[in-house]
């Protein structure tokens, strides 16, 4: 076998796994926002003043920021989250404008129940975090309504 075969070889091989570890790296970031969610249930109803947004599920794993327009134009709205999950760890965070969170709340096997005013974006547009890690048979729901 000639020298200049093997290094044309090795040089095409490097660059084949170069590649491969670029594509992953690229990938990796796209995948951390990624809620993989099995067997889910959803819905999301609007009435003039007030709405809901509802998943159940499966499995759950990972994490995801969600959006739910609840109104015209910036507003106070009262929030009430439902949350549940019999094994592993499911959280919902409502977001502010800002993308802090105001409201955490934890799924356990005991549905779980927090309230809060929470402002929406200048859209009406009300931002929430959905983190699940090893989360099965679940689920939460998500209240609104205008606050008084």
């Amino acid at each position: 076998m000639d020298s200049g075969h093997f290094r044309r070889s090795w040089s095409f091989r490097r660059w084949h796994t170069v590649r491969h570890v670029l594509t992953w790296m690229l990938c990796v970031p796209l995948l951390a926002g990624c809620l993989l969610l099995s067997g889910a249930q959803q819905s999301a109803d609007r009435a003039e003043d007030a709405g809901n947004v509802s998943v159940q599920f499966v499995s759950a794993e990972g994490t995801e920021v969600r959006e739910v327009t609840v109104a015209d134009a910036a507003t106070n709205v009262l929030v009430t989250v439902f949350a549940r999950s019999e094994q592993g760890q499911l959280r919902i965070e409502i977001l502010d404008p800002q993308g802090s969170a105001t409201l955490v709340i934890e799924g356990t096997p005991e549905e779980q129940v927090a309230r809060a005013t929470v402002a929406t974006d200048d859209n009406g547009v009300l931002r929430y975090r959905i983190k699940a890690t090893g989360a099965r048979r679940g689920g939460f729901q998500i209240l609104y309504q205008p606050a008084s």
